[in-house]
């Protein structure tokens, strides 16, 4: 079953073409690799599927049971309705707590209103023992519980990336969205990373779509592989079929932003 479906789709900046008629349809549970040199427009793609940008042209649908379209939604409203991301430079509150920080991303779906806060009314109370019950189990599963009252900036950069990806799984998406999370990281924190994502897939029933130029974490992670080269969607398919794409080679497996 199609979780996400994009249909013509193209972003055009002041005549230049960043995203150029993408068409393609992502199944519940995939792990999709999104790959291609600097500049392609991959993570373009994942504002426009993200209501950061609206597109020029063309559609894209998710939650297909409901028919959803992206168009003219505010992220916060996509994130209601499922998916959720984590950003290419680490965007997190870097001078909150650990904790704070997951607790951020359940706001969504808080269920008490503006008058049980103020009057601090039970379901108020209620609502806060859950959702700080809630983080602390997901700060379990990412072994940070033991660093839920540090400063988030204080952690390692490994650590920051897991807190990024736990505070996107606090709003309980379908749909992951994961920008460069290898970034920066040393071998032994790739091939963490490599687990933790198989992991979440499982763990959370989620589909995940990975922009990475690490193939060897895109070749050992991704069924499918979705590739971009200046805005153009010029290939897809399984790692093996992807290799051995003369396109792709050219483009991009063959050049200099292997990594």
């Amino acid at each position: 079953m199609s979780v996400l479906k994009v249909s013509n789709l193209s972003k055009t900046f002041g005549g230049i073409r960043a995203v150029t008629d993408v068409n393609l349809s992502i199944e519940k549970g995939e792990i999709i690799g999104l790959i291609g040199p600097n500049g392609a427009g991959k993570t373009t793609f994942f504002n426009l599927l993200t209501g950061i940008y609206n597109p020029t042209s063309g559609e894209v649908v998710y939650d297909l049971n409901r028919i959803i379209s992206t168009r003219d939604l505010k992220p916060y409203k996509i994130t209601h309705y499922g998916i959720a991301r984590t950003f290419q430079n680490i965007r997190l509150f870097q001078n909150m707590s650990v904790l704070d920080n997951v607790l951020m991303g359940f706001h969504n779906g808080l269920k008490y209103g503006i008058a049980s806060a103020l009057f601090k009314l039970p379901s108020y109370y209620k609502t806060e023992k859950n959702t700080f019950e809630e983080a602390c189990v997901l700060l379990d599963k990412f072994n940070l519980l033991d660093k839920k009252d540090e400063i988030s900036k204080n952690l390692s950069y490994g650590d920051q990336r897991r807190l990024e990806i736990a505070r996107a799984l606090a709003a309980k998406p379908k749909l992951l969205l994961l920008d460069e999370p290898a970034a920066g990281m040393n071998p032994k924190e790739t091939k963490e990373l490599k687990e933790l994502i198989t992991w979440i897939r499982e763990a959370f029933e989620l589909t995940v779509i990975v922009i990475e130029h690490d193939m060897s974490l895109v070749m050992e992670i991704c069924e499918r592989i979705f590739v971009f080269d200046y805005g153009i969607l010029i290939a897809n398919g399984t790692p093996e079929e992807i290799q051995r794409d003369e396109r792709v080679i050219k483009a991009y497996l063959g050049g200099e932003e292997q990594c």
